[in-house]
């Protein structure tokens, strides 16, 4: 069993404490994917998962065993970085192979595990090309066979993708989910990018200034977020939020903004509460004036082909909406736009807690 258990973890800095008391419980066979804004710790906490950075404080354990103090080397434990880090004066098949050599195995042995790994990953025509002549893309996957022909007990996957272009980092998401599939290696996944997390992952766990705001499944915190700043960064575009005052003068509750107004759900606030209000681009859609609930006007828009994002001015706040494909939109126009007030979001204007 390789579980990842992470009790009260600490970090320090000398009197800077970057992690606070992290739990954290990482099933076997799962893939985890911490998600947040740079400095937020995911890295850091990846590193000491590794054995790069010392823990401070609390317990790590890998399969049940206490690894604080053991070096990288036993925790059995591979880890695909950013960089690649690739020695430059390696063949594709001696960098692959070359965890195998250090650990005392003979040519004969290792052969056969490269070739293997190398087919998995579609990179078998270059195994004796060196790193400079393949591409960014290929050479993530040499990264990544030299991790799996070391069949290590977990996967750790430093913001991976993040040095390819957009069509290669699908194809790359696309092919890590395909060997956690067929591996079924207990995997640990740092990324900066929520589509990234929510599309790998099995569980996304997003981090603020070196704390947990919430862990669970993708779909959980895209319908549930817990609070406003995960609201904010689950999602592309992300959730419009709307501060306001609760006005129940007219029977239905609405969210009062200055000239504007949204026609608000079931909510237990008071009248004159002063709340944040979310709706998702995606829950937005075209109405007719009779019907529509909101009014906002086209600053641009952007056709994408499988839908079309549009970026509003709406009282004082910016509002996107993601529509149809076929939607043609002017810059000044004023659109008539509908959503279903279940799926709004309400959060505590103080504490950006979700009410």
């Amino acid at each position: 069993m390789a579980e990842i258990e992470l009790e009260e973890i600490t970090k320090d800095y000398g009197s800077s404490r970057a992690i606070h008391g992290i739990d954290l419980h990482v099933k076997d066979g799962e893939l985890v994917a911490f998600v947040g804004p740079s400095g937020c710790g995911k890295s850091t906490m990846l590193r000491m998962i590794a054995g790069l950075e010392e823990i401070s404080g609390g317990t790590l354990r890998i399969g049940g065993r206490k690894v604080n103090d053991i070096e990288p080397k036993g925790r059995d434990v591979a880890m695909v970085f950013q960089d690649y880090a690739l020695y430059p004066h390696m063949t594709v098949r001696e960098n692959i192979g070359f965890g195998l050599k250090m650990r005392g195995w003979k040519a004969a042995d290792i052969k056969p595990k490269v070739e293997n790994a190398a087919s998995t990953l579609q990179i078998g025509d270059y195994l004796d090309r060196k790193p400079g002549q393949l591409s960014g893309g290929q050479r993530q996957r040499v990264a990544m066979g030299r991790a799996i022909v070391r069949e290590p007990s977990v996967f750790l996957f430093d913001e991976p993708l993040s040095n390819l272009d957009a069509k290669l980092r699908v194809e790359m998401r696309t092919l890590i989910k395909r060997l956690h599939a067929m591996l079924g290696t207990t995997t640990v996944y740092v990324t900066h990018d929520q589509t990234e997390a929510m599309t790998l992952a099995d569980k996304v766990v997003v981090l603020k200034a070196g704390k947990i705001v919430q862990e669970g499944p993708p779909m959980e915190l895209y319908d549930r977020p817990n609070c406003r700043f995960v609201a904010e960064f689950i999602g592309s575009p992300k959730m419009n939020i709307f501060s306001g005052e609760v006005d129940r003068t007219g029977g239905e509750p609405v969210l009062c903004m200055g000239s504007v107004a949204i026609a608000l759900g079931e909510i237990a606030a008071p009248d004159g509460a002063k709340i944040n209000v979310g709706v998702r681009p995606e829950d937005l859609r075209l109405a007719s004036p009779e019907q529509g609930l909101i009014k906002p006007v086209v600053d641009v828009y952007e056709p994408l082909g499988s839908d079309t994002i549009a970026i509003c001015r709406f009282g004082d706040s910016e509002l996107s909406a993601r529509l149809a494909p076929n939607v043609v939109l002017a810059s000044g126009q004023e659109i008539t736009l509908d959503y279903d007030k279940a799926k709004l979001h309400y959060f505590d204007s103080e504490t950006g807690q979700r009410l």
